[in-house]
C-alpha cells in the first residue's frame, strides 16, 4: 500500500504524462502527492555560460508554478498535496527528498536521448539506480 507518491516534474510535455500517471496512481491508493521540481545547478549550460542570481530566481519561480499546478490538481481529486523546489543535481535531490519524506514510490518521466545523455545517462536512469524506493518511469508515446 502506498501512503504517498513523489512525482518529479520539470513542467515539460513528457513530464505531464508522468504527472497524469502519478495522480491516477495516487488517487487509486488515496495517497498524498508530493511534487518536486529541481533547479539543476550542474547543467552544462549553467557551468559554461553561468547564470545570474536573477535567472536562478526565475528558474525557482517557474518551479514553484509547476509544483503548485500538480498540488492543485491533486487537491481537485480530493488528495493532499505538497510541492517542493530544490536546487542541485536532479537525481540526487529527487532521491534525497524521497528518503526524507519517506514516500512509497517515485514517478519520473523518461526524457529524450540527446548526445550528452548517451554518455552521462538521463536523470530518470540515475534515479532508478540510486533510489531505494520503487521508481516508475513513464514513457511518452
Amino acid at each position: 500500500m502506498m501512503d504517498s507518491i513523489l512525482i518529479a516534474t520539470d513542467g515539460s510535455e513528457q513530464a505531464s504524462m508522468a504527472v497524469d500517471h502519478g495522480l491516477d496512481l495516487a488517487e487509486s491508493f488515496d495517497a498524498e502527492v508530493h511534487a518536486i521540481y529541481v533547479v539543476e545547478t550542474e547543467a552544462s549550460y549553467i557551468l559554461t555560460v553561468g547564470v545570474s542570481d536573477e535567472e536562478m530566481d526565475e528558474y525557482r519561480a517557474y518551479g514553484e508554478e509547476v509544483v503548485s499546478d500538480v498540488v492543485e490538481r491533486a487537491e481537485a481529486r480530493g488528495l493532499d498535496g505538497v510541492g517542493v523546489v530544490k536546487t542541485g543535481k536532479i537525481a540526487q535531490e529527487v532521491v534525497d527528498y524521497a528518503e526524507e519524506a519517506d514516500v512509497g514510490g517515485v514517478i519520473v518521466a523518461e526524457s529524450g536521448r540527446g548526445a550528452l545523455e548517451k554518455y552521462l545517462g538521463s536523470s530518470a536512469e540515475k534515479i532508478v539506480r540510486m533510489s531505494s524506493k520503487p521508481v516508475t518511469v513513464v514513457r511518452s508515446p
